[in-house]
């Protein structure tokens, strides 16, 4: 039967103390929640006993006097643990858990990638929020790299150029959208095209087109299907 105050040994207590009182001719004693070996010291009384000449500590749980003790013998023990700050990162560690907040005051170089990491998403300086993937859909969109900005220009047929509709006219830089963006007058239509609600938008809606003139080929098939209406040249460009 265990004696005295239970006790856990926990990576960030240096020590722990628990004492007993002893009956007549007592010398055997389990100590509650166990000993690292060699990590144990033992009084008689308040008289720090020898390992070996007085009592023997050998397998974590047992401590056996080599002496019997009298009635009332107060006998404690203290015992050592290895001291190690609670949820500290252990660099030989493959896998580690963290609660709580990080701060890193430098740099953190992380070899292997970061899991669900959230890029921040901001619209003219205005936080939009954050993700952790993002796709830019459409043709001619340009990044360019500032620091740890990255600021992008979304262009082509049907999206935001430089006036707003069609592909943006840059300047010579060939980086730097012009106020001015142009639209061809015809294009083809090359593949099988059924627009319905699984393209188009799951209720009624209008297709358009700002292109003047829209050609499709020859055995091409362009299908608009239920509660769609195809509009072309939908600003009436071609009218000018």
């Amino acid at each position: 039967m265990a004696i005295g105050r239970p006790i856990d040994l926990t990576p960030n207590v240096a020590s722990k103390n628990i004492s007993v009182i002893a009956t007549a001719g007592q010398t055997e004693f389990t100590v509650s929640g166990g000993y690292r070996i060699n990590q144990i010291a033992v009084f008689r009384n308040g008289v720090r006993l020898v390992d070996g000449r007085d009592f023997t500590a050998r397998d974590g749980s047992l401590v056996v006097l080599l002496s019997a003790s009298t009635a009332s013998d107060v006998i404690e023990f203290q015992i050592f643990d290895s001291f190690n700050v609670s949820a500290a990162i252990v660099s030989a560690a493959s896998t580690q858990t963290i609660d709580g907040n990080l701060t890193v005051t430098g740099t953190a170089n992380v070899l292997g990638g970061v899991n669900n990491a959230l890029v921040g998403i901001q619209s003219a300086g205005t936080v939009i929020g954050a993700a952790t993937t993002l796709n830019f859909i459409g043709s001619g969109n340009t990044f360019a790299v500032s620091g740890n900005t990255i600021d992008v220009s979304i262009s082509g047929s049907g999206g935001g150029g430089g006036g707003g509709i069609g592909t943006a006219i840059k300047y010579s830089d060939d980086t730097t959208v012009s106020p001015f963006s142009f639209i061809d007058k015809t294009q083809t239509v090359t593949e099988d095209l059924l627009l319905d609600t699984s393209n188009a938008g799951a209720n009624d809606s209008y297709i358009v087109s700002v292109v003047p003139d829209i050609v499709v080929a020859s055995g091409v098939a362009v299908t608009v299907g239920s509660g769609k209406t195809m509009i072309i040249d939908v600003l009436q460009i071609g009218d000018l």
